[in-house]
């Protein structure tokens, strides 16, 4: 667990500043884009499985990615190529055979979200703590609506 209390929040939050202001309007939108990967659930499963397994077929990765659909494995795939996460590699052979690798900007993603991993893996505790406390307040004064009225 990170040690909040000797953490210089300020001094992280000018260093967020700073960052978020290098970028162009332009960037803007990329950065969202490809943040976008590191909140989507088939995007770091494939870039995880791609890191720690090495270059997969397609199928292999659908086998490994459970409950991914056929069309959200493939725009998944197209979406961190197009982005440079990953390399497709077609052997242009019949039947079809292509396989994907992880590229250095791919390892580093990974590499980028282990903080992030570590930090919900210590404070999981916390959260169900908040959820559970959460809930039972909702649910001890959610009155229920009658006849259609608020």
């Amino acid at each position: 667990m990170i040690p909040f209390d000797n953490l210089d929040f300020d001094a992280v939050m000018a260093q967020s500043q700073a960052a978020c202001a290098a970028l162009s309007d332009n960037d803007g939108g990329l950065k969202r884009e490809v943040l976008a990967h590191a909140g989507n659930r088939w995007s770091l499963g494939i870039v995880h499985i791609l890191g720690v397994a090495g270059t997969l077929r397609h199928a292999e990765l659908a086998r490994r990615l459970e409950g991914v659909t056929q069309r959200m494995l493939t725009r998944s795939l197209r979406q961190l190529e197009r982005d440079g996460l990953i390399i497709r590699h077609d052997y242009g052979e019949v039947p079809p055979r292509v396989d994907y690798t992880l590229t250095p900007l791919g390892k580093g993603l990974l590499v980028g979200m282990m903080p992030l991993w570590r930090w919900i893996i210590d404070n999981a505790a916390a959260f169900r703590t908040a959820r559970d406390r959460f809930d039972s307040e909702r649910n001890s004064t959610f009155v229920e609506p009658r006849d259609g009225l608020n």
